[in-house]
């Protein structure tokens, strides 16, 4: 998560264009879920969804939910933690090295290693890994894909580009959509609209965004199409702030920052 900053969107999708690589998709046919439905996220963990929930995002390993709109979270630009020694050993060439003989670690979540999207042979070879896990979503039954941490090149210390995980984002994307299944916009806010006019991304998922008052930026490109989840803040109510603002127009969740399921303490689900 990052402060808010004035949409770089224009300027990536000429950087983008220069290179030749990037042409706005073919719409796709996928679709989004509806707009304004309840939703939940559960990263942490699989469980029931709660009466008249309609959206829920699942980790990739776990199955979708029944009898609702699922989402297929995938970690796809950088590792998880639990999967860095498989990378590692697999496909060393595919992580972000640290120039110390290393690899770049997030600075936020440390054991998850950046992929190193910066040239078309390195992202060829992550799509060859990530794209086995997108059509294993649709095959499983899930209707979208939540590809996270897009805004890797903001915390890797200027060695990954905007303009490189756009190319990424893009091979994400339409790969996704050539298996049917819709994909979210997962934060990176400063993209503006490039997310769904060069990306193809159909809507957005966005954590926080009124703590770093970035809502508006997602809901100037998505329309109504926007999930935001908030968490529990000491200081201030985000979340009651953010449903007096729009509440009724998108789908806005608060959880508790572990994403835990409901026999943990911990838990928090609340909607607007």
């Amino acid at each position: 998560m990052h402060a808010a900053q004035p949409p770089i969107g224009l300027l990536v999708l000429a950087l983008c264009m220069a290179a030749g690589d990037v042409r706005a998709q073919d719409k796709s046919t996928a679709a989004p879920p509806r707009a304004n439905a309840p939703y939940d996220t559960q990263l942490g963990g699989a469980y029931p969804p709660a009466e008249g929930v309609e959206i829920v995002s699942r980790d990739r390993g776990d199955p979708p939910a029944d009898g609702v709109y699922s989402i297929c979270y995938l970690n796809a630009f950088q590792t998880q933690a639990e999967d860095s020694s498989w990378w590692k050993k697999n496909h060393p060439d595919l992580l972000l090295g640290s120039g110390s003989g290393g690899y770049f670690e997030d600075p936020n979540w440390p054991g998850e290693i950046l992929l190193d999207t910066s040239t078309d042979e390195k992202r060829a070879g992550i799509l060859s890994v990530i794209g086995r896990w997108i059509d294993e979503c649709a095959e499983n039954g899930f209707r979208a894909i939540e590809p996270d941490n897009l805004d890797t090149w903001t915390r890797s210390d200027g060695k990954l580009k905007a303009a490189s995980n756009i190319l990424m984002a893009a091979m994400i994307v339409e790969r996704a959509h050539s298996k049917g299944l819709a994909a979210a916009q997962k934060n990176a806010s400063e993209l503006g609209p490039v997310g769904k006019s060069v990306i193809g991304f159909d809507f957005a998922i966005a954590e926080s965004c009124q703590v770093h008052d970035e809502c508006d930026h997602y809901i100037s490109v998505y329309g109504d199409h926007v999930i935001e989840i908030e968490y529990p803040d000491a200081e201030r109510d985000h979340f009651a702030e953010a449903c007096a603002a729009r509440g009724d127009k998108i789908s806005i969740v608060l959880r508790d920052h572990d994403i835990s399921s409901p026999d943990n303490p911990d838990y928090r689900y609340k909607t607007c």
